[in-house]
Formats: structure tokens, C-alpha cells, sequence
């Protein structure tokens, strides 16, 4: 079941029950910003997000973003939240929830979040709460939506920080210079490779950059920004007809052969390589 919302100013919120056809098509289909909630009601199962397959865990909490491709094995055992920016900003809104460059567009992804028994119910209380306020249409739903997206987020939020070894080690003040990075490195990783450039950003020198985020038990700023390059790169790759040389100009190479070396001494697999391999998945499939 697919319940909708939407109103003039584009806002669009929409709550998935058991759906049998809830997927993410991600760069197959590019569309606005939504950010998704995913809760699994069922046993664990598998979900494959760009290409690669994962276990969901029974009970736990998946937030996914626009841009990534995923397929579930049993969507029909799913309960999805999605919204766009136009509803709720999570980005606008960021001192309420603190759940940017966490859940959504952090460094560490995917990120399951296990629920315990209370927390499940309260879901699933939550869960009918959104339901009972389909029916209303009047000028109040969706700031009513609103306010129970808010709780989800918070919720959620709060659940993965405890889970969280760095969150548990140390303050929010602190892990924030990594959510911040994150946010920045998303809007801006198609031309700015360089750490200095996110540093400046910071207030913070690249080596002091380098320094919080090996104290804070992260991978390097560098690492972290080439392993976003490499991820939009493969995107381009599985879902998109793009040759090498498109894809090189528009993730901020100067040149396809830079890109090509760069390709090469990241993932160890030239391009060529690369799309043979899924050639042959793809074979395998048929």
C-alpha cells in the first residue's frame, strides 16, 4: 500500500506498507532529493544497494538517500518513509535532528540501525499514527505528517548514535566537524578532490583536519573523499549509458585519463575492466 502526500509548494511525503513494487532506482531514474526510512518488520533479508548485497537485519532501521539504487528481497515486509526536501529539510532543520552527514550522507553507509523490543512497538505505534492521519485532508495534515516525521528522525537518530562506537566515545560538539565534512564533501565532491579546499571550509588546517579525524577513529579526509569520487563513478557506471570520458567530466577531471588513473589506482580495476565484469553479471543473470 502506497499512501501519498503532496501540496503547491512540491512537497512530497509518502509512507510505503508491504509494497511489493518499493525499490530505489537511483541514478536509473535521477529525481528530486528524497531521503528514505526503511523499516524491516520481518525476518532479516537481503537488500542490494548500488550493486552490492547486504543483510537487513529483523527490526532494524535503513535510511537511504535519492541517488542510491536498492532492491530488497522482500519489499512486501517493509514499512518505507520518504520525503523531499520541500516537506521536511533535513539540511534547514539540522539543529533539531542532527541526522545529516550521520544517517544521511555520512561517511559510514549503509548504516542498519537494530532496534530493541520497546523501540520496534513504538515504530509500529507510530506506524498506525501516520496511518490514522491519511484520511485528513484538511489544511493541518501536513504539518501533522510533519511533526511525526520529526519524531521518526529524532528517534532514529537517537537509537544509531547509541550504537555508534565514535558517538559513545565522543561528544556530539566533536563528531559534528565530521558530519559537517560529510554534508560539505556531498555538495561539493564533483570539483573539489583536494582536502585543503574542505579544511578552509572547517576553519581548519588539512593537517589539523587529518589529525580530528584520526583522534575521532575515522579514515583520512582524503580517503574518505576519494571513496565518494569512486562511489558516484561506479553509479554512472551500472546505471547510466555514459562513456568514461562523460563520467570523467562530470565528477571534476580534467582529463578521462586522469580519471582513468585514478579509477585504476582506487578500485585496482581499469574502466574497461570494470564494465567487463559487470557485462558478465549481467549475462549471468539472463
Amino acid at each position: 500500500m502506497l499512501s501519498e502526500y503532496k501540496d503547491n509548494t512540491l512537497a512530497q511525503f509518502s509512507m510505503h506498507v508491504n509494497s511489493n513494487v518499493f525499490k530505489g532506482p537511483g541514478l536509473m531514474k535521477p529525481s528530486k532529493p528524497i531521503n528514505t526510512f526503511v523499516f524491516n518488520t520481518g525476518q532479516e533479508q537481503s537488500v542490494k544497494i548500488d550493486e552490492i548485497t547486504y543483510t537487513m537485519p529483523a527490526g532494524s532501521i535503513l535510511p537511504l538517500v535519492a541517488n542510491q539504487n536498492f532492491v530488497f528481497e522482500h519489499p512486501d515486509r517493509l514499512v518505507a518513509w520518504q520525503f523531499n526536501r520541500e516537506f521536511y529539510c533535513i539540511v534547514d532543520h539540522d539543529a533539531e535532528v542532527g541526522c545529516v552527514g550521520f544517517l544521511f550522507y555520512g561517511i559510514e553507509h549503509p548504516v542498519f540501525i537494530q532496534l530493541n523490543q520497546a523501540e520496534i512497538d513504538e515504530m509500529e505505534q507510530l506506524q498506525k499514527m501516520f496511518s490514522l492521519e491519511w484520511p485528513s485532508k484538511d489544511n493541518f495534515q501536513g504539518e501533522m505528517l510533519r511533526t511525526l516525521l520529526k519524531y521518526l528522525i529524532i528517534k532514529v537518530t537517537r537509537a544509531a548514535k547509541l550504537q555508534n562506537d565514535s558517538y559513545q566515545k565522543f561528544s556530539d560538539e566533536k563528531m559534528d566537524i565530521v558530519r559537517k565534512f560529510s554534508l560539505l564533501l556531498e555538495e561539493k565532491f564533483k570539483t573539489q578532490h583536494g582536502v585543503k579546499y574542505y579544511a578552509e571550509q572547517l576553519n581548519k588546517s588539512p593537517k589539523t583536519l587529518s589529525n580530528i579525524f584520526a583522534i575521532l577513529g575515522q579514515p583520512s579526509p582524503s580517503k574518505i573523499i576519494h571513496s565518494r569520487v569512486i562511489l558516484e563513478a561506479k553509479r554512472y557506471l551500472h546505471y547510466t549509458d555514459k562513456t568514461a570520458k562523460e563520467i570523467a567530466y562530470e565528477i571534476g577531471f580534467e582529463s578521462p585519463a586522469h580519471f582513468s588513473r585514478f579509477f585504476k589506482l582506487q578500485t585496482g580495476l581499469s574502466i574497461s575492466e570494470f564494465k567487463e565484469i559487470k557485462l558478465q553479471k549481467n549475462k549471468t543473470k539472463e
